[in-house]
């Protein structure tokens, strides 16, 4: 009899000692998972914290791109349009080159006439220069009232 009071006494010894272990490692798992929690907490959100400013700085870049994307579209076409009419003066402008050169050395009436044509034609590439940043100014002032109201 004293075996099985002393096996029944062991068992029920090992249960709580079981018992207390499976208890026992439970807390300590708990008060890892804390330890953890607390280190690693203000990391967490100080990463958090910097991928919002990241994310931020992303969103502003990209609308500064799409201001800097239409501008330029907007400077292409500019000049797209306005090359021809360069070409267009640089051919005009050769041409009267051409005739001044062509010309033998006249009289001081034909000089004086040769010179007039010059500054007459000097002051019509004043007015069209004088015309054509207007017309950009223009256009710009337009494209900037057309980005606002999208």
């Amino acid at each position: 009899m004293r075996d099985t009071v002393r096996d029944t006494v062991r068992d029920n010894v090992n249960a709580a000692v079981a018992g207390l272990r499976g208890k026992l490692s439970d807390r300590v798992a708990r008060l890892i998972d804390f330890r953890i929690g607390l280190a690693t907490e203000h990391r967490l959100a100080d990463h958090d914290r910097r991928l919002g400013d990241i994310g931020g700085r992303v969103d502003e870049h990209g609308h500064r791109l799409e201001h800097t994307q239409r501008l330029q579209e907007w400077s292409a076409n500019e000049l797209e349009r306005v090359i021809p009419q360069v070409a267009s003066f640089e051919t005009r402008l050769a041409a009267i080159e051409d005739l001044l050169a062509a010309v033998p050395a006249g009289d001081a009436e034909q000089v004086a006439q040769a010179r007039s044509l010059i500054e007459e034609i000097r002051r019509e590439h004043a007015q069209i220069r004088v015309r054509l940043t207007g017309v950009a100014q223009y256009e710009e002032r337009l494209g900037r009232l057309e980005e606002r109201q999208a």
